[in-house]
């Protein structure tokens, strides 16, 4: 399964038309990806007909900026149409914040979501990833290490070994001859973002780089 980053629709019809088989909708990648508007949202599902994950996240960093504000914004991604979420918070100690996590999931009940690289900036990251497994998310994007696949590496080896409590999405620093070797260790989900932007994150996405991406995986 390759999911790739789109900032507009114009990246999910490039996406789709690559072989890309899910959207992470995001904006600002200055920040490492924020919360879309309501009317982004609209736009990019019109525009495709792949399944879309939404970004919830309003702050730098894994805390939330405000959980008020997190929980009205959820609630009007849904009412827009996102069906599928991406959120993940951690408290000052570096565990998963349970109780924030459950408050922003009470606007979105139902819907599946993903936990997304919080994990890989957690005190104990294999700890985390029983945690958010109870906190109901079918997948956890991680790379394994807060500086990507190629430092997380064997970590990621033995959280695919534990996709029957949730399914693992590789991304972050991910590169092409990483696949090989996380397939053979059991991983099937693939994220990329900056991989099939060719001309970096103001330049349009690369159907062709995606689908390159598409085949590989």
């Amino acid at each position: 399964m390759l999911e790739v980053i789109a900032l507009d629709a114009a990246d999910a019809v490039a996406a789709q038309a690559g072989g890309a088989h899910r959207l992470e909708l995001v904006t600002d990648m200055a920040r490492s990806g924020m919360t879309p508007p309501p009317a982004l949202v609209r736009s990019v599902l019109a525009a495709t007909d792949l399944p879309v994950r939404v970004m919830l996240r309003d702050a730098d960093g894994f805390a939330p900026g405000s959980l008020d504000g997190l929980r009205r914004d959820a609630a009007a991604l849904r009412e827009a149409g996102a069906t599928e979420f991406v959120l993940g918070f951690l408290d000052a100690g570096g565990r998963v914040d349970e109780d924030t996590c459950r408050a922003v999931l009470s606007e979105i009940d139902g819907c599946a979501w993903t936990f997304h690289r919080a994990l890989d900036n957690a005190a104990d990251p294999e700890a985390a990833w029983g945690v958010v497994a109870g906190l109901g998310c079918d997948t956890v994007l991680a790379s394994g290490a807060p500086g990507g696949v190629a430092d997380g590496f064997p970590v990621l080896e033995r959280l695919a070994a534990r996709q029957d409590e949730v399914a693992l999405l590789v991304g972050g620093g991910l590169k092409q001859e990483h696949v090989a070797p996380l397939k053979a260790a059991g991983a099937t989900g693939f994220h990329v973002g900056g991989a099939v932007r060719p001309g970096g994150w103001d330049a349009p996405l690369s159907a062709d780089a995606v689908r390159t991406w598409a085949n590989l995986v």
